[in-house]
């Protein structure tokens, strides 16, 4: 019994293949490929594969449709742009190795634009000095003020 239930299991399992080579799809109809809509201008058609919007409008030669452009496909890709340039400042950030394809932003080389320089340790010690001799001062200044209410007071 097992074995009549394998052949009948095996013979199935080889009957459907051979049914289905002989079968095609059937071609899918253009009838329904389009959509069009009445505008002031013509037609607007949708084309049902693409997702393509055209203007169809009556023209000396006959009709004719043209594209209208895609704002969706301009925003998508200037999404694109801007993930990618993040994801790169954020490598940059981190030290990270860039892909190879990326490449590192080249400086700007703006001669309006102004340069930071860090200062070197000669006018580090020339800022020290200068605040040091301020703070002198100031301790002086309050002693003397300190000195003058003591006496003021007695």
């Amino acid at each position: 019994m097992i074995r009549t239930g394998a052949f009948i299991v095996a013979g199935l399992a080889l009957a459907v293949p051979s049914m289905a080579w002989g079968q095609t799809a059937a071609p899918q109809s253009d009838d329904k490929r389009y959509t069009f809509n009445r505008v002031d201008e013509g037609y607007l058609r949708l084309d049902g594969r693409t997702g393509q919007v055209s203007i169809c409008a009556q023209r000396p030669a006959g009709w004719a449709c043209q594209a209208v452009p895609d704002e969706r496909a301009a925003l998508e890709t200037e999404i694109a742009r801007l993930q990618a340039e993040a994801v790169k400042k954020e490598l940059i950030a981190r030290n990270l190795p860039l892909p190879g394809t990326v490449k590192p932003d080249a400086p700007a080389a703006n001669p309006d634009e102004p340069r930071l320089q860090l200062p070197n340790d000669a006018d580090l010690n020339k800022v020290m000095n200068f605040v040091e001799k301020v703070w002198r001062r100031l301790l002086d200044m309050i002693a003397t003020v300190h000195k003058d209410v003591l006496k003021k007071q007695s």
